[in-house]
């Protein structure tokens, strides 16, 4: 697979493609660290070499290069183990939809993940269905760790299908993977959000799956979630589009917080 073909698969924005082909003559990618960073073991270190490395990165264009010079390497990875197009596909689409988020939040498309999506290209996290999907070491004992993509279906079916699917996925390809449990970390756990959403809401049901472990009220990254939005912008100047942010901006403005809560699933 050739970097345009991966362009082309995940959907790239063709403003994003056009610069990364502007970059490419005459850029080196730095070997050691592009190794590194398909490690799953070793890749957040590298991915923070390459930053300190990358210091006069405009719109960190040059780190997604090398990351997608990874993705790219990583596909022979996918093809040796047996998994499908489909997931390799999905799962690093994530560049495409994080691209568009930046450009909703700050007007303009630029790379601001780089420090999330070493996961993808290391083949330490892969989405299934509707969800993601972690390798991650909870005190001791090897769990998944749950994300859910901005565009996720989280529809009660839709969260079966994909949680039934990933049940398949790792027998199949990670059999070795003894995990215990599925654990999640996210705004959408919030306690809070039984007061402002109807019955009935996906997102509530999605919350019934879990038993809550802990909860952060001040986390702020609720903010830019539902209001596409930076998580430091002024209360009083957040959209009002939805019936959610309504409310939230409401509670907001009354002092409240919606923050986020740590829970878990454990296994049949």
């Amino acid at each position: 697979m050739t970097l345009q073909e991966l362009y082309g698969k995940i959907g790239l924005q063709q403003e994003i493609a056009e610069k990364l082909n502007g970059l490419q003559p005459g850029f080196s990618f730095p070997e050691e660290l592009i190794e590194r960073m398909m490690d799953m073991d070793a890749a957040e270190g590298a991915y923070r070499e390459l930053d300190a490395l990358l210091t006069e990165d405009g719109d960190h264009l040059k780190m997604l290069l090398c990351q997608m010079e990874c993705a790219r390497r990583t596909y022979g990875q996918y093809q040796a183990k047996g998994i499908s197009d489909e997931i390799f596909v999905e799962t690093m689409k994530c560049f495409t939809r994080f691209m568009d988020e930046c450009g909703r939040m700050h007007g303009r498309l630029f790379f601001d993940r780089g420090w999330w999506t070493y996961r993808q290209i290391s083949m330490s996290l892969f989405r299934i269905g509707a969800l993601e999907y972690e390798f991650r070491v909870q005190e001791g004992e090897q769990v998944l760790s749950l994300h859910i993509p901005s565009d996720a279906d989280l529809s009660p079916e839709s969260v079966d299908r994909s949680l039934a699917q990933a049940e398949d996925f790792f027998r199949i390809y990670y059999p070795a993977y003894a995990y215990s449990r599925y654990i999640c970390d996210s705004w959408l756990l919030s306690p809070k959000l039984k007061e402002l959403l109807p019955e009935g809401s996906r997102i509530l049901a999605f919350q019934e799956r879990f038993r809550l472990l802990s909860a952060d009220p001040e986390a702020p990254g609720f903010i830019q979630w539902i209001f596409q939005t930076p998580s430091d912008t002024e209360v009083r100047t957040l959209p009002e589009r939805t019936s959610l942010q309504r409310r939230t901006k409401a509670l907001l403005l009354s002092g409240g917080s919606i923050g986020a809560a740590y829970g878990e699933i454990r296994r049949a």
